[in-house]
C-alpha cells in the first residue's frame, strides 16, 4: 500500500494486502463483531427465500431487476444473483429487498449520474480490457464509450448505465488481453476495480495499491480464507463467495479444496484419537476388573 497515511482504512483494503495498522485495526474490529454476533447467535444472513418470493411479485407488478435495485439501493447484480436461486442474503440486504412496496413501478428516469458508469470503464481498462473490445460488448460505439471513460459526460442513459453495471460483473473476474491498455490507464491515473469501496458514490475515494505480488498458491491471508470456509458452510456459491470476498471464482476454489483437505485430516485425526481414548478406557477398566 503505496498511500497508507493517506487512505480510508477499511476491512476492505486489509484483504486486499494492505498492512497498515489502521486497516488491520479496521479488520479487527469486523471479526470482533462477527464472534460476539455468533457467540450470542444472532445470525448476519438469512435465507434468501423470502428476499427472492418479494422479487418475484415486483417483477409481476412490472418492476425491471434495474428498477428494484435503485429503490433498494442495491448493485443491480445482487438483485439477480438472489433471483437466481442464492442461498443467503445478508441481512441489511433482505431489509432493502423487502422495503420496496409492491405496486407499480416508477417511472425510468431518463439519465443518471455517470460517476459508476465512467468508473466501471476505467476499472476494466485498468485490468487490460481495451475499450473497442468492450464498445461491442455494450452495444454502443467506442468513440461514445471513450467519450463516457475520459469524463466527458456528466449524466448517461439510465439503460447505459444499467448493462455497464451488469457485464462489469462478469468482465472484472478475469484480466483482460491488453498489457500496453494497462499501461495505459497506469498513466493515466484510472484506477481498478479493487480501488473502490464503492464505485457508484461521487464522495468515495480510491485507495491506492501497489503493484500485486503474488503468493504461494495456499497461503493467502488467513482473514480471507476463514470467511471463505464462513461462506461455503452456508451453502453459497463459489461465484457468490468470489464477489464477497473480492477474489476470482479460481482462487476461491483452489482455497475451498484446501480447506475442505484440512477439514477432512482434522476429522481423522480426531476419530482416531477417540478410538484410541475408547482403547484406553476400555484398558483401564480390564485393569481395574
Amino acid at each position: 500500500m503505496t498511500t497508507a497515511d493517506t487512505h480510508a482504512p477499511s476491512r476492505g483494503c486489509y484483504q486486499r494486502g494492505c498492512k497498515s495498522p489502521a486497516c488491520a485495526q479496521a479488520n479487527y474490529r469486523y471479526t470482533s463483531r462477527l464472534r460476539l454476533d455468533h457467540h450470542r447467535g444472532q445470525k448476519r444472513r438469512r435465507s434468501a427465500a423470502q428476499s427472492r418470493t418479494h422479487i418475484e411479485r415486483l417483477i409481476t407488478a412490472g418492476w425491471t431487476q434495474a428498477q428494484i435495485a435503485r429503490a433498494a439501493g442495491l448493485a443491480h447484480h445482487v438483485i439477480g444473483d438472489v433471483r437466481r436461486g442464492q442461498a443467503y442474503v445478508a441481512n441489511a440486504t433482505a431489509l432493502a429487498i423487502l422495503s420496496v412496496h409492491i405496486g407499480p413501478p416508477p417511472a425510468d428516469v431518463r439519465n443518471v449520474d455517470a460517476t459508476g458508469t465512467t468508473r466501471r470503464l476505467r476499472a476494466l481498462v485498468a485490468i487490460g480490457w481495451p475499450i473497442g473490445q468492450l464498445a461491442p460488448v455494450f452495444g454502443m460505439y467506442a468513440t461514445a464509450l471513450g467519450n463516457i471513460a475520459r469524463g466527458e459526460l456528466q449524466q448517461v442513459r439510465t439503460t447505459t448505465a444499467d448493462l455497464v453495471a451488469l457485464h462489469y460483473q462478469h468482465l472484472t473476474r478475469a484480466p483482460g488481453p491488453s498489457n500496453r491498455t494497462r499501461i495505459l490507464a497506469r498513466k493515466k491515473g484510472w484506477h481498478g476495480p479493487a480501488a473502490w469501496e464503492d464505485i457508484d458514490d461521487p464522495n468515495c475515494e480510491p485507495e491506492e495499491t501497489g503493484a500485486f505480488t503474488s503468493v504461494g498458491k495456499f497461503r493467502r491471508d488467513n482473514d480471507r480464507n476463514n470467511e471463505i470456509e464462513h461462506l461455503y458452510l452456508l451453502n453459497e456459491s463459489v461465484p457468490s463467495i468470489a464477489a464477497q470476498v473480492g477474489s476470482s471464482e479460481k482462487y476461491v476454489r483452489d482455497q475451498l479444496t484446501e480447506i475442505l483437505r484440512k477439514r477432512a485430516e482434522r476429522a481423522e485425526a480426531e476419530r482416531l484419537a477417540a478410538r484410541r481414548a475408547a482403547k484406553q478406557r476400555i484398558a483401564q477398566q480390564q485393569l481395574a476388573a
